[in-house]
């Protein structure tokens, strides 16, 4: 395994956590079955993130388009969740972690809804590292919503159209109480970014492997973050201004 350099850690890693559906037809078992593993290779890299140091670790864990999959496996994955937040709850005390979500929550079943809520709040003093699961997220539908929630407060008199600039249109993110990604792995093979952190991403370096998820493991982070590490981000400088800096 690649050693990390300690001092170059991606402060936030997102990650498109894809090929579930795959992996169980490879293997010839049920979808469900897929989802299962998937479950188990995000306890493996949360875990990973928090021993590494990494500050912020951002899944995406349910779409929008998700929601026009099989209701069977819709109700599945809802299930999982929850199995999931139950099961982690103590191990996100113990560890420092704090659980954040972003998306349109009041989608979900009430049951989450009412776990994910308990969740967040036990976890919310938490200071070692934030978990944040994307649910019933797309990346459009939030700068929708950020665009709705300006225009009310433009028309309440809350904003003043002469402040909206990059920095204003941020803190009505979701995400606007974290720092953008520093790195955005996708697993299974694809390239595609698929309606994730659009905005946020402007900058953020990309990562895409052939590994789908429930076989993502703690050598395949450590492995994407020595490659980030290997990186030069200039933000649009020159490599001689950033020398000079």
């Amino acid at each position: 395994m690649h050693r990390i350099d300690k001092d170059k850690l991606p402060r936030h890693v997102a990650i498109i956590m894809d090929g579930n559906g795959r992996w169980a037809k490879k293997n010839a078992l049920r979808r469900l079955i897929g989802h299962k593993k998937g479950a188990d290779a995000v306890r493996s890299v949360v875990r990973t993130a928090r021993e590494l140091g990494i500050k912020f670790l951002t899944l995406y864990a349910f779409s929008v388009e998700n929601w026009s999959r099989p209701k069977e496996e819709v109700r599945a994955l809802m299930s999982l969740l929850e199995d999931y937040l139950k099961s982690e709850l103590q191990e996100m005390k113990d560890n420092g972690i704090r659980l954040s979500t972003i998306g349109d929550i009041e989608a979900l079943p009430l049951r989450v809804r009412a776990i994910l809520r308990d969740t967040i709040e036990e976890t919310m003093h938490n200071s070692d590292m934030v978990l944040t699961l994307a649910l019933s997220y797309g990346g459009r539908d939030e700068i929708v919503e950020v665009v709705r929630r300006m225009m009310k407060d433009l028309k309440t008199g809350t904003l003043d159209l002469e402040h909206i600039d990059k920095k204003m249109f941020s803190k009505y993110l979701y995400t606007a109480d974290m720092p953008d990604p520093d790195l955005l792995i996708r697993t299974s093979g694809e390239y595609r970014i698929s309606n994730f952190l659009l905005w946020q991403i402007a900058y953020t370096e990309l990562y895409f492997v052939d590994i789908l998820w429930p076989d993502f493991s703690r050598a395949s982070l450590v492995d994407a973050i020595v490659d980030y590490q290997k990186r030069e981000r200039r933000f649009g400088l020159t490599s001689d201004q950033l020398s000079r800096n």
